[in-house]
């Protein structure tokens, strides 16, 4: 080859290679000062996400793909459980904070207004008081938070702890994720948090007292529609953005119809008309269990649960629970399934959750509502749950697959005579462990606690209504069109 036709080739080379490594340095220097980039933060997110490992793995066509973001239990250090799990991945968005560091604004998925309500609201139902003209009880030290009742008021406690969690999210000395803030400005804000607890204000002060003609209940509910119609950030969107606690099935009767443009956290959507509650706007959260978390290291394997299937509680419901009733029937003579009536007095919640941890299957069956609580104590108990309620909706079930750590069964399949057996004899010990460790991994998203951690359920619950904001602005967006269009600014 001639000198002439050399030098073009070797000028080529040189030139890919410059190029090359120029490519290098500027993705280096773009993911470390992502927070200054011109990129937004939303499609920045995407692309580390879309970037990990995960994704990048060859001849995967017969392994599920994970989300990176639904991994195992980065938080049960502090939450003291443990798992077998070794992955190392991070709940996405879950951006952690050590003690002593407040949370960046800009950094954080959703930044919250909430509502400074008085406290006959809130902690004043608890029996808090505090100084005149004080709003909120201090909740800078553990010691100091005003205790929530036991019981089944627990299961619907969501409120409580959401609110909590934003009261703290603005104090340094207190470790929690940076994954949602409280901002005091609304015009900064995502969403706009009310902070009624509701399904406490139902279970304790919903029948008339003394000489009352209208019970608390209703007379908050009232009072809170009266101060939502008139706030101006309701107006401003007809309170679309607007975040509203009703877990219990039976709260905020009254009112839901008059809010039901805002984003619920509800159990489920049993008793609310379509309209007023759904899957596209709302917000399905999980009932704060009531047994004691198995830690993964003590949880009994398959050979050491004898009872085949467990269900305790109550036998006899209405609507589409009846179907508990027919499957008493069927299963009561069975010697390894336990089916029996139970409630929660004295030592019900200690021995189900006895019952449950030595189990390998638990029953998770409709009642007078699609949910209940049964399916969270079963996840504490990592025994695999088997759902037979055809209207149930999961929480977080956009980002975590429940057919890996549990059963799902057509109620119609489920009442003939010898299919649930045959379906629970025949999966082997093999296929249950699979499920039972992936149990010990998922299990840290349907705890509560305060402060919260790393994708626990409280954590889990600003995400989804992250998840819905793109939505809501869209929807807004879409219905200005029309309404600027007749306002020419020139």
């Amino acid at each position: 080859m001639s000198e002439k036709g050399i030098l073009p080739s070797r000028f080529l080379f040189c030139l890919i290679t410059i190029s090359m490594f120029l490519l290098i340095i500027s993705s280096s220097f773009l993911l470390q000062f992502s927070s200054t980039s011109f990129i937004p933060r939303s499609v920045f997110k995407l692309i580390l996400l879309n970037s990990t490992s995960v994704f990048l793995k060859a001849n995967v066509e017969n392994e599920p793909m994970k989300l990176p973001f639904m991994s195992s239990r980065d938080s049960q250090t502090a939450t003291g459980t443990s798992s077998n799990s070794n992955s190392g991945n991070r709940m996405a968005g879950s951006f952690g904070r050590q003690k002593g560091k407040k949370c960046d604004p800009v950094q954080v998925l959703l930044r919250v207004y909430m509502y400074d309500l008085p406290p006959e609201f809130h902690f004043g139902l608890l029996g808090w008081k505090g100084k005149p003209n004080q709003t909120w009880p201090d909740v800078s030290k553990q010691s100091r938070t005003w205790p929530y009742p036991g019981g089944l008021n627990l299961q619907h406690s969501i409120e409580y702890w959401l609110t909590l969690d934003l009261l703290s999210s603005n104090i340094a000395n207190i470790g929690r994720p940076c994954t949602a803030i409280r901002v005091m400005n609304s015009s900064l804000a995502d969403v706009i948090f009310v902070p009624f607890f509701s399904s406490l204000s139902y279970n304790r002060y919903s029948k008339l007292r003394g000489k009352e003609k209208i019970s608390v209940n209703k007379m908050l509910q009232r009072k809170l529609v009266q101060f939502l119609m008139n706030q101006d950030g309701w107006k401003r969107l007809g309170g679309k953005d607007h975040l509203i606690v009703a877990h219990h099935p039976n709260s905020m009767l009254d009112a839901r119809r008059q809010l039901g443009s805002a984003m619920f956290v509800l159990a489920d959507f049993g008793r609310y008309p379509v309209e007023i509650a759904n899957v596209e706007k709302d917000i399905i959260a999980p009932y704060m269990h009531l047994v004691r978390t198995i830690p993964g290291g003590e949880s009994p394997p398959f050979d050491q649960r004898p009872t085949l299937a467990y269900f305790q509680g109550a036998i006899y419901r209405k609507d589409g629970g009846v179907i508990r009733q027919e499957l008493y029937y069927l299963l009561k003579d069975e010697k390894d399934v336990h089916f029996t009536f139970g409630s929660i007095q004295g030592d019900g919640v200690k021995n189900a959750g006895q019952g449950m941890a030595s189990s390998k299957f638990c029953l998770n069956i409709a009642g007078d509502t699609p949910s209940s609580n049964r399916l969270f104590d079963a996840i504490a108990s990592h025994c695999v749950p088997v759902i037979i309620s055809d209207e149930i909706e999961l929480p977080f079930e956009d980002v975590l697959d429940y057919s890996e750590f549990c059963i799902t069964v057509h109620s119609t399949d489920a009442i003939k005579k010898g299919f649930l057996l045959n379906l629970l004899r025949g999966i082997k010990q093999e296929q249950w462990t699979k499920m039972w460790e992936r149990l010990k991994e998922v299990v840290q998203h349907f705890e509560y606690q305060y402060p919260s951690q790393p994708g626990d359920a409280v954590d889990m619950i600003w995400e989804a209504v992250s998840r819905k904001v793109p939505s809501v602005r869209f929807k807004i967006h879409k219905s200005n069109r029309y309404i600027k269009s007749h306002h020419p600014m020139f």
